[in-house]
């Protein structure tokens, strides 16, 4: 077939620049190159460090790029916003979108992939007779968003990430025959645990990774450990800043967890930690404790922390019990008990390490739902 993949028009493809959603494009677009599946046309940003970059020399997976910085184009931005108005996305976006819309035009794709921007589709059906297939990263399509049954008739297939996700889809259509889960994947020998060590660890280890925003659980956990600092070998790795990317924050809400830590020296704070190091990160970790408060979309780092053979605490939270299970995880709930919950969980995982061990193997096990190539494979046997 003939496709076309929307990206975001935030982050550019090859993932030069990172992005959750843009890795797991090339994740694709990978297999697609193995096995010459499909002929795809991706339509993303431009930056840079995409020039020289060796998946550009495909023949089979094709891309064309948008500039949507510079002082040129910042002005034609400014113009196209005065010129159109208020649009469904930011004018930004509208712009990158509007620029692939030229192409797309000239072109006569079978199906065109858009990547969590279903909004897109406003347009895309009166420009094109392709099947346009929504590839869902968050919860961007329910009976309260904007413009809902508008967006969803004009869907010829939606892609999920979770059955969390799907069953938010399927608030606008209970009888909803388009949608289909494609749970993530990831490439599981960029996180494979550490070699088994013949000397034993002086310290107790957990990690924490992801956003320093309070959706993620990670105040009480900070809060729990502070119940736990008579057991001076229990240590917090905090992996992440408060924004995205490398960048400096000095947000409120840093502040209120640097004072929640004040006097633990059991805490650690690393920054910004560059996704291609984490797994060594999580290699010094014994267990991992991700107890996010908000409806995860799927839980990306809890795929993570399983290809890295560690136990998990958790939370039963959007699409999170969809990627572990008790064999590997303890799951609590979010209620007014967590920090209890999140301590206690913690202290029953250090005082039994053959728990932990059998919790290891479980992690490392079930992480093989979650490769790269499986994802691959369902995400194109879900467009055939």
């Amino acid at each position: 077939m003939k496709v076309a993949v929307l990206t975001s028009g935030i982050l550019p493809v090859p993932a030069v620049q990172g992005g959750a959603v843009e890795n797991l494009v090339d994740f694709y677009l990978e297999d697609n190159e193995q096995k010459r599946l499909h002929d795809i046309t991706v339509y993303s940003v431009w930056h840079p460090n995409v020039e020289q970059h060796p998946a550009l020399r495909s023949e089979v997976n094709h891309y064309k790029y948008i500039k949507t910085s510079g002082l040129w184009v910042r002005l034609k931005r400014k113009l196209y916003q005065l010129t159109h108005g208020k649009g469904y996305y930011h004018h930004s976006i509208e712009y990158f979108l509007n620029e692939a819309l030229r192409d797309i035009r000239r072109q006569k794709y079978d199906i065109i992939v858009l990547e969590n921007r279903p909004g897109y589709a406003l347009k895309l059906k009166d420009a094109t007779k392709a099947r346009l297939v929504y590839h869902l990263h968050n919860d961007l399509l329910n009976n309260e968003t904007q413009n809902c049954q508008q967006i969803y008739d004009a869907a010829w297939r939606i892609l999920n990430v979770s059955n969390y996700i799907t069953s938010r889809v399927r608030t606008l259509n209970v009888q909803d025959t388009k949608c289909k889960t494609v749970l993530n994947g990831i490439d599981l020998k960029a996180f494979a645990p550490r070699t088994s060590s013949s000397s034993p660890r002086k310290e107790f280890t957990i990690v924490f990774t992801g956003r320093l925003i309070p959706e993620k659980g990670i105040l009480p956990l900070i809060q729990a450990m502070r119940q736990l600092k008579e057991h001076t070998d229990i240590r917090l790795m905090v992996l992440g800043s408060a924004s995205l990317g490398n960048h400096t924050s000095t947000s409120s809400f840093l502040h209120q967890l640097q004072e929640a830590a004040k006097g633990l020296e059991s805490i650690i704070f690393t920054g910004y930690v560059d996704y291609v190091k984490m797994g060594q990160y999580l290699q010094q970790a014994d267990v991992a404790a991700l107890p996010s408060t908000w409806d995860e979309p799927f839980g990306l780092t809890c795929v993570e922390a399983l290809a890295a053979g560690l136990p998990l605490v958790t939370t039963r939270r959007g699409g999170i019990p969809e990627v572990v299970d008790k064999s590997c995880a303890v799951i609590v709930d979010t209620d007014e008990h967590l920090t209890d919950n999140l301590a206690k969980a913690i202290l029953d995982l250090y005082h039994h390490p053959e728990k932990c061990r059998k919790m290891s193997e479980a992690a490392l096990k079930r992480s093989q739902l979650f490769s790269k190539e499986r994802y691959a494979h369902n995400f194109f046997t879900a467009l055939q």
